[in-house]
């Protein structure tokens, strides 16, 4: 596993994307929609890590219980069923292989209850 990227809830999207690109240097890596909304991933350029800028406005229902105060951590990994079932054999509580807005997907728990997302 390693860590894709960190996605941060926003209030107002695009004044988060002027900060992190003309503030901050980062560059916008990915754009796509999902239920209307728009999705921006910055980062810096040459670097595989990035922030995922999620409007507060696409979580309103809030369907995972997410803690929408905390950045919320993504990581790739290459066999999807694999990395599952290897965390499940060593005791870890993890979701059913599912989709979210289109990506395949699990999530894994922590002691603490803190909710992790893992991806291909």
């Amino acid at each position: 596993m390693k860590v894709a990227y960190v996605v941060l809830y926003v209030k107002d999207h695009e004044a988060c994307r002027a900060f992190w690109v003309e503030k901050v240097g980062m560059v916008v890596k990915r754009s796509s929609e999902a239920a209307g909304h728009v999705i921006r991933r910055v980062g810096f350029a040459g670097q595989d890590f990035a922030f995922e800028l999620v409007p507060l406005a696409m979580m309103k229902d809030n369907p995972d219980g997410l803690d929408l105060a905390t950045p919320s951590v993504c990581f790739h990994v290459d066999d999807l069923a694999a990395t599952r079932a290897r965390l499940v054999e060593r005791g870890v509580q993890a979701s059913p292989l599912g989709e979210h807005f289109g990506t395949p997907n699990f999530a894994f728990c922590d002691p603490e209850g803190h909710w992790f997302a893992v991806t291909p």
